[in-house]
């Protein structure tokens, strides 16, 4: 399984250093701590990359994620959302990578490049953090069985810019569920 992790490494312009490495700050849309950012690249390389999102109304609150798949060479081939009653935002932000994940392993995608806005899910994904909350080390260990199916997994951070459409997906699971289940006190 292969982990993105790491910094730039490079100094100058438009770039700081953090207790991890060097930041570039130029675009909202940059990774904040991998080598390399894949977020928005296409070509045969194999991997297909699935950006993915969740979020809460309030914490918790009316809950959902969304998602969007691509295949290796850029084309969307899934888009996937759902309301997920009241939960918090991580929770939701986990449901979105188990869902790009499980869509993964259900249709022989052997490589995945996940991109998300969640620098909490990111880090626990890749064991620079700890999952202390009870509630979400379940779904942290059924995303670290899916991602050992594939023959290739790697988690990216991207800001919120870089998210959009999997953040509008998950915007309008939640606003589905409000209109099917009413308001939330």
């Amino acid at each position: 399984m292969d982990f993105v992790n790491g910094a730039t490494g490079r100094s100058g312009a438009g770039e700081m250093q953090d207790g991890g490495g060097w930041l570039h700050w130029e675009a909202m849309t940059g990774n904040l701590f991998a080598q390399e950012n894949h977020a928005g690249t296409t070509g045969g390389d194999g991997w297909h990359t699935a950006h993915c999102d969740g979020g809460s109304r309030g914490n918790p609150g009316p809950a959902g994620f969304g998602a969007v798949i691509e295949d290796p060479a850029g084309e969307v081939v899934a888009r996937l959302s759902e309301f997920l009653g009241r939960q918090t935002n991580n929770y939701a932000e986990y449901k979105g990578l188990l869902a790009v994940l499980g869509w993964a392993v259900g249709n022989g995608a052997r490589r995945l490049r996940v991109i998300s806005d969640s620098e909490l899910m990111v880090r626990q994904m890749k064991g620079i953090y700890k999952v202390k909350n009870p509630g979400l080390r379940p779904l942290w260990e059924e995303a670290q069985g899916l991602a050992r199916r594939l023959d290739g997994f790697k988690m990216e951070h991207t800001l919120r810019g870089g998210n959009k459409e999997a953040d509008r997906l998950a915007n309008e699971a939640m606003d589905q569920g409000r209109r099917v289940s009413g308001p939330t006190p």
